[in-house]
């Protein structure tokens, strides 16, 4: 029995897939590869929206009297928080034909960088005036708790790229008009402006306009 059971699986040995059987396998395994990946981007259940949702701690008279800060740290502790909060934006980048991701300083960085990663784009960073080490072009903008101005690079953006914006929060809308500003500035394309939380009683995203806006969260 044993010498019979050895012919055999020495048979097998011998005599492998044919070239139409293993272009027919590898066919299979591509296929399979290929269906399985959307399954981690599934549109996000409105349970993770609200998990989301109920980890955003307020925090009163921050950084000034009278302001209700939205602190977004406990989501960003939170590795599968975290995930979701990006697998927001890459639901809805994927919908469009982008060429580079913009975040501005500092927490649209975490959520930007990250984007561009997974989509594989370049990630071009817009910061607070004197952080940049190269020529930039320039913007001023008020925030609800005074007034600033950021910068990016002249290089950054090669003109007739398609653009999306990325940040944590739209306010009042003073930081993400001086960005758009920016990017048009440098002959980029802004296709939408994406948040993870916008205030919808500052009625920030008027000052974007005609700027498409994307907000998951909204208070």
């Amino acid at each position: 029995m044993r010498t019979r059971l050895r012919v055999a699986f020495a048979a097998l040995i011998r005599c492998p897939m044919g070239r139409t059987g293993s272009r027919k396998r590898k066919e299979e395994s591509a296929e399979l590869t290929f269906h399985s990946r959307p399954l981690a981007f599934a549109p996000m259940p409105s349970t993770a929206i609200e998990k989301l949702r109920a980890a955003v701690r307020d925090v009163p008279d921050f950084p000034k009297k009278g302001i209700v800060f939205k602190d977004i740290t406990p989501i960003l502790n939170d590795p599968v928080l975290f995930r979701a909060s990006i697998d927001l934006f890459l639901d809805r980048c994927r919908s469009l034909q982008i060429d580079r991701i913009v975040g501005i300083d500092a927490r649209g960085f975490l959520f930007g960088s990250a984007v561009a990663y997974e989509l594989g784009l370049g990630f071009v960073p817009i910061r607070k005036r004197g952080k940049l080490p190269y020529k930039t072009e320039l913007a001023k903008y008020s925030l609800e708790y005074g007034e600033a101005e950021m910068e990016m690079h002249v290089d950054a953006i090669t003109a007739g790229e398609r653009i999306v914006l990325v940040d944590d929060l739209l306010a009042t809308g003073g930081t993400s008009a001086a960005a758009a500003v920016l990017i048009r500035k440098v002959g980029g394309h802004l296709l939408e402006a994406q948040f993870l939380i916008e205030l919808e009683f500052l009625q920030g995203r008027k000052r974007i306009e005609p700027t498409p806006v994307t907000s998951f969260l909204k208070y």
